[in-house]
């Protein structure tokens, strides 16, 4: 979560214009603080790694190295980390992979500034932004993916959110679930964020359901 001092922002484009524009733009938000910005993929995650920052807005087409790649690795090593991807439009491909890759939301890059604002603060406070239409083309994209069948429910997830999913439904709160899989309830609550996003359902009793009925919980 954030610390007294605001959300603590990494900005990463690489157009020098849009980059120091939202720079500006962020920066004039109470509360914002951009505490480092990179113009390629390579270069974010050195970022990250440095600033450890609350919130990563991350451009997806970049040269060096994507923003998808760039999600993939900063995830992996701080899997806590809140990261929001950009682009140009709504139907950008990308954008369905870089969420399978771990990020938990999408910005257009004509957002207005309260939708930005309202954005970061989500993602920071460990929930989940989408928006409306992109959240059900999501929910097809999944549904393909899962095909062929397969023998393991919820293939959508990754097996760190079926475990995860496997305690919620098996009645265990967020901070019995940091204890047992030994992560940080920051974790945990962005990989619970990510299940219900992944699944479509909008709270915990939703995913319970689903997982109890495909034969989750049973521990």
């Amino acid at each position: 979560m954030p610390d007294a001092r605001g959300i603590r922002i990494l900005l990463v484009d690489d157009h020098p214009v849009y980059r120091d524009g939202l720079e500006l733009l962020l920066g004039s938000i109470p509360g914002f603080e951009v505490v480092a910005v990179a113009g390629d993929g390579a270069a974010a995650v050195a970022a990250a790694a440095e600033h450890r920052p609350d919130v990563i807005v991350m451009d997806v087409q970049m040269p060096v190295m994507d923003g998808i790649e760039a999600t993939r690795r900063i995830l992996a090593g701080d899997p806590g980390a809140g990261i929001i991807v950009l682009t140009m439009s709504e139907d950008d491909e990308s954008v369905f992979q870089a969420m399978r890759a771990g990020a938990r939301g999408y910005l257009l890059k004509a957002a207005s500034q309260e939708d930005i604002a309202q954005a970061v603060r989500s993602v920071a406070g460990g929930g989940v932004i989408f928006g409306a239409s992109l959240a059900s083309r999501m929910a097809d994209y999944f549904a393909r993916a899962a095909a062929p069948a397969s023998s393991t429910p919820f293939p959508q997830l990754t097996p760190r959110e079926r475990e995860i999913l496997d305690l919620l439904a098996a009645g265990r709160t967020n901070p019995q679930i940091a204890q047992a899989l030994y992560l940080s309830p920051k974790t945990v609550r962005n990989h619970v964020s990510m299940i219900f996003a992944k699944l479509g359902v909008d709270d915990r009793g939703g995913a319970v359901v689903l997982a109890r009925e495909a034969g989750l919980g049973r521990l």
